[in-house]
């Protein structure tokens, strides 16, 4: 079993700038994908941004490429979500995933964190 927990949610003004943190715990980690999903009020859950164990494979979702970069530190089993020029439509729960598969992170990762929440006003 691995545990997510993520950090670092808030509320914001347009413009401004956040960084979410997710660590991981539980069975031997390593070699795993991460990223992040979104669920926004009145919306489905949404892929936001996905890397590979090593980093060196980064992808997002059209509505947050540019604005948003993912990155993740192995030493300490952390991924990041560093979100700039955020904008009210990206007011959301923001939930961090895993999955062995990185293929997977973008379609149905196996892994969920219990969310936090970001709002940005106007």
């Amino acid at each position: 079993q691995i545990y997510l927990a993520e950090s670092g949610g808030g509320s914001v003004q347009s413009g401004d700038s956040l960084r979410l943190s997710c660590t991981a715990s539980g069975r031997t980690w390593g070699g795993y994908g991460m990223g992040w999903y979104r669920q926004r009020p009145g919306h489905e859950r949404e892929f936001v941004a996905g890397t590979s164990w090593s980093g060196a494979s980064t992808f997002y979702a059209d509505s947050v490429r540019g604005r948003f970069t993912i990155t993740i530190e192995n030493s300490a089993n952390t991924e990041y979500l560093q979100m700039n020029d955020l904008k009210p439509e990206d007011t959301a729960v923001y939930y961090c995933v895993a999955d062995p598969a990185v293929s997977l992170i973008a379609k149905n990762p196996e892994y969920w964190g219990p969310g936090t929440q970001v709002t940005v006003s106007a």
